[in-house]
C-alpha cells in the first residue's frame, strides 16, 4: 500500500454529513480519510491548508456540448475541459450531437474518444444518441460504455441528429429499457411548436411566445406515461417550464423512474431582463419569467428537480445574430455555472451543501459514477476550492471557452474558484491550467 501523499485542510469542507472543519487525506488519487481539522499530517505528506476557503468535491456536469470533432470552431475538448477546470468541474459527460459525426454508432464513439484522449484536462464520459433508424446501435453503444442515450422530440437544430416521433420513441425506449439503460430527453412537443407563432426579429418576447410552456408540459406528460408503461428509466433535460413540476412530482411518488435537471440560466436569468436583440440569451427551451424561476427553485428545494447542469452549447459569434428566429440557440456557461448558482442560491437561503448536492453528488449518481461527486473515503480525490464570499465581474475575454460569448457578461457573481484538483493533482491554480491529465470514462458495468 502506498503512503498518504497529500493532506488538504480547510475550516470548511463540504461532506455528505455537512460542512465542517477537516483534513482530507489522499492516497493513490483517492480520498483515504476525512479527519479532524487538527489531525497530525502523516510523515512525508504534502499539506495544503486553504484556511477558510471552502473545499468542495469537484463538480460533475452531465450536459455539455463539446462539438468535437466536426464543429471545433464552436468549441472543442481542449477549450471545453480547460473552461470546466477553471470553473471547478472535474468531470463532464459530452452530448452526442453538434459534433460530426454524432455519437450514434460505436464507430462514431471511437472517433470521438480518439479525438478527446489527448485533450482532456478533466475526466470525460460520453452519451450515445437515439435517432430514427439506429435502434440496432443502442445496445452496442451501451456495451461500449456510453452513459445513456439522448433523443429529441422536436427538431434538434442540426440535420444529422433528427428527432424521434412517438412510434420511434417507443421503439427506442423499449430497447433501452430491455437492458436497463437511461434515455435522456429534450422534451418539447413538435405539434405545439408548429402551432405557436414562429420566432422572428429582435424581440425576446416574440421568441418566448414561440416556445410556450405547454410544449414542455405535454411532452413530459407523454414521456411519463411511456416510461410508466415500459418500466423504463428516463431523464428530463434542461427543465424550463415550472408548470411541469406537479406532473413530475406525482410521477416520482408513483414510482416512475424519472429524474430531472435544470440549468443555471433558467435559475439565474429572467425573461423580463433580456434586452431585445441579445441572442446570447437564446436557448431552447427558453429562459422564462421571474415567477417561473421562483417555482423552479421550489422544485429544487423539494427534490422534484434532481440536479443542475450547464447545457453548455456554444457557437461562433456570427451565428448569434440579432434575430431570435435565425440565431443559434445555446448558452455558454461552462466556466460560470458554480458562481452563477451560488450567487442566486445564497440569496434564497440555500447553502453550499445544497449546491454540491445539485451540481456534484446528484449528477454523479445520475450516470452511476459512484467514485465522483462527494468528499468521502474511497472516492476520487477531485476537488474545487472556492472563496464563497469573494465576488468578481464576468469578463468574457477571461473565459477559457473558445468563443467569448456569454449571457453573464458584466454580471457580478459570488464565488471565486481558487483551485481545482483531479485525483489529487492540482490542475488549476486560479491563474494557470496544467497540461491534460483527464481520463476517458465508461459507464460502470453494474449501472
Amino acid at each position: 500500500m502506498s503512503e498518504i501523499e497529500l493532506v488538504l485542510r480547510s475550516t470548511r469542507v463540504v461532506t455528505p454529513q455537512g460542512t465542517r472543519a477537516a483534513s482530507v487525506t489522499v492516497k493513490g488519487g483517492k480520498i483515504a480519510a476525512v479527519l479532524p481539522h487538527d489531525a497530525e499530517a502523516p510523515a512525508g505528506a504534502r499539506v495544503e491548508d486553504f484556511g477558510d476557503d471552502v473545499l468542495l468535491p469537484g463538480l460533475v456536469d452531465t450536459h455539455v456540448h463539446v462539438n468535437d470533432p466536426g464543429r471545433t470552431e464552436w468549441e472543442g475538448f481542449w477549450t471545453a475541459t480547460r473552461a470546466a477546470a477553471a470553473g471547478g468541474i472535474t468531470t463532464l459527460v459530452d452530448m452526442p450531437l453538434n459534433s460530426l459525426p454524432p455519437t450514434t454508432t460505436v464507430d462514431h464513439l471511437d472517433t470521438k474518444r480518439e479525438v478527446a484522449r489527448s485533450k482532456a484536462h478533466i475526466d470525460i464520459g460520453f452519451w450515445g444518441g437515439a435517432i430514427p433508424g439506429n435502434v440496432k446501435d443502442l445496445r452496442p453503444l451501451f456495451d461500449a460504455g456510453v452513459f445513456g442515450f439522448k433523443c429529441f422530440l422536436s427538431p434538434s437544430g442540426v440535420d444529422e441528429f433528427p428527432q424521434l416521433d412517438q412510434e420511434q420513441l417507443a421503439a427506442a425506449l423499449g430497447e433501452i429499457a430491455g437492458f436497463d439503460g437511461l434515455l435522456i430527453v429534450h422534451a418539447e412537443d413538435p405539434g405545439h411548436l408548429d402551432e405557436a407563432p414562429q420566432p422572428h426579429g429582435p424581440k425576446y418576447a416574440d421568441f418566448l411566445a414561440s416556445r410556450p410552456r405547454v410544449c414542455e408540459d405535454d411532452a413530459i406528460a407523454g414521456l411519463i406515461a411511456l416510461a410508466k408503461k415500459l418500466n423504463a428509466r428516463v431523464h428530463v433535460l434542461h427543465l424550463s417550464s415550472s408548470n411541469a413540476l406537479p406532473l413530475i412530482y406525482a410521477a416520482k411518488r408513483e414510482g416512475v423512474k424519472i429524474t430531472v435537471e435544470s440549468c443555471p440560466h433558467f435559475l439565474t436569468l429572467a425573461a423580463e431582463e433580456i434586452p431585445d436583440g441579445a441572442t446570447e440569451f437564446k436557448c431552447c427551451p427558453p429562459i422564462r419569467e421571474a415567477a417561473n424561476q421562483d417555482a423552479l427553485w421550489e422544485g429544487l428545494a423539494d427534490g422534484t428537480i434532481d440536479c443542475i447542469v450547464s447545457d453548455h452549447s456554444p457557437s461562433t459569434a456570427d451565428l448569434k445574430t440579432a434575430d431570435f428566429g435565425a440565431a443559434w440557440g445555446g448558452i455558454s456557461s461552462l466556466q460560470l455555472g458554480l458562481p452563477a448558482i451560488w450567487t442566486a442560491a445564497r440569496e434564497r437561503g440555500h447553502t453550499l451543501d445544497d449546491v454540491v448536492r445539485w451540481m456534484a453528488t446528484a449528477p454523479a449518481a445520475l450516470v452511476g459514477l459512484g467514485q465522483k461527486g462527494a468528499i468521502e473515503p474511497g472516492r476520487d480525490a477531485d476537488f474545487a476550492v472556492l472563496a464563497p464570499e469573494e465576488t468578481f465581474t464576468v469578463d468574457p475575454a477571461a473565459l477559457q471557452h473558445r468563443n467569448k460569448i456569454t449571457a453573464y457578461a458584466g454580471k457580478t457573481l459570488y464565488g471565486v474558484v481558487r483551485s481545482t484538483w483531479l485525483r489529487g493533482r492540482q490542475i488549476n491554480d486560479g491563474a494557470t491550467l496544467a497540461e491534460p491529465t483527464g481520463e476517458l470514462l465508461e459507464r460502470p458495468q453494474s449501472v
